[in-house]
């Protein structure tokens, strides 16, 4: 197996593992994260009703025109996660429930989380 394919089965592995236990409710909703080699995005879910409450990812042209830099690092993260926490706290949601998506805690996905949570979201 190639090693690309190899590191993307693996986080596929640990998304699976992990979404047995973290589910998105309509108290508490699913903040998930997914980040490629150029943007990060992040989304609420609803799990019980299947649908995608809010969402911000560097694609959208608001939040582009005020990335420090490009759309891939940890800053543009940081903005993401506050925009995210933003619309969330304008529609009514305080608490969430982080889903990493199998990514390890560090990096763009952490400086994202603590932005959500300087933002007024609770997780």
């Amino acid at each position: 197996m190639k090693p690309i394919l190899q590191k993307i089965s693996q986080r596929i592995k640990r998304k699976k593992h992990v979404r047995k236990k973290v589910v998105g409710t309509t108290a508490r909703p699913r903040l998930t994260v997914f980040r490629s080699n150029k943007n990060i995005y992040a989304q609420i879910i609803d799990d019980s009703v299947g649908q995608t409450l809010v969402a911000s990812s560097t694609r959208e042209s608001a939040v582009a025109t005020t990335l420090p830099g490009l759309a891939s690092n940890r800053a543009a993260a940081g903005v993401i996660g506050k925009a995210l926490a933003e619309k969330a706290v304008g529609k009514g949601i305080k608490q969430v429930v982080f889903d990493r998506n199998g990514y390890a805690y560090h990096g763009r996905v952490k400086e994202l989380a603590e932005a959500a949570r300087k933002g007024g979201l609770e997780f």
